[in-house]
């Protein structure tokens, strides 16, 4: 895992270790609760940049870096919905895909009935956001393997969440959250034009994964 260093609440940098071929975020005990707004910013931003990385899947189980002791199977919820994680027993921390942070943080939300039907019409499989295991949705609403919940990054959630933050990290440091979004926005653009120019929406044919599989249409979206 690397290791990335983040603005903390009342100062100083939290650090956290990143897998970004597994798409996971150790963070020791409170350490989500005390990433600072600009850091909440900074992180979404570094995920974006590697959302592109080859992936590879999760070990069968998945142990405490600190204990080496097996973590546990957790769900929990906001206001954006529910989200899975893997806790130490011994309270060392806790392991999280991408995805959960996201809708943990309100980037993300989930997919009502209505949308998970109609994208069943369109798509058989798609890949879990969070542990990128096969899900079948004609069957299935969440993963079979970590228990996540059919998410999508929506581009409503990302607005809401990038003002909410924006306006938090401006108030603590002066950041412009209109820069950091275009920021954001250029950078994707960037690394994805070539690849995604033939791409119609959402629910395209080849979709895999919800998250970043939306990516493109969000920051399409929030630069209008």
């Amino acid at each position: 895992m690397a290791i990335h260093r983040f603005e903390r609440q009342l100062n100083g940098l939290v650090t956290l270790d990143i897998c970004f071929p597994c798409q996971g975020i150790w963070f020791d005990e409170y350490e989500s609760a005390q990433l600072a707004p600009a850091g909440v910013l900074d992180l979404f931003g570094l995920l974006h940049e590697h959302h592109a990385d080859l992936r590879q899947p999760w070990p069968g189980v998945l142990r405490c870096p600190r204990c080496r002791e097996t973590l546990l199977a957790c769900l929990d919820s906001t206001r954006a919905g529910r989200f899975a994680y893997s806790r130490c027993p011994q309270r060392h921390g806790r392991f999280s895909a991408f995805a959960a942070f996201m809708i943990e943080k309100g980037f993300v939300r989930q997919l009502n009935g209505s949308e998970v039907e109609e994208l069943a019409r369109k798509v058989q499989t798609i890949r879990c956001a969070g542990c990128g295991a096969p899900v079948d949705i004609r069957r299935d609403s969440v993963c079979g393997h970590c228990r996540s919940p059919i998410v999508i990054l929506d581009h409503g959630a990302v607005q809401a969440a990038l003002d909410d933050f924006g306006r938090k990290a401006s108030s603590q440091q002066h950041i412009d959250p209109n820069a950091v979004a275009d920021a954001l926005i250029a950078n994707e653009r960037a690394r994805s034009l070539a690849k995604r120019e033939e791409r119609k929406g959402l629910l395209d044919a080849d979709l895999g994964d919800l998250v970043l599989g939306g990516i493109e249409s969000v920051l399409h979206l929030l630069k209008r």
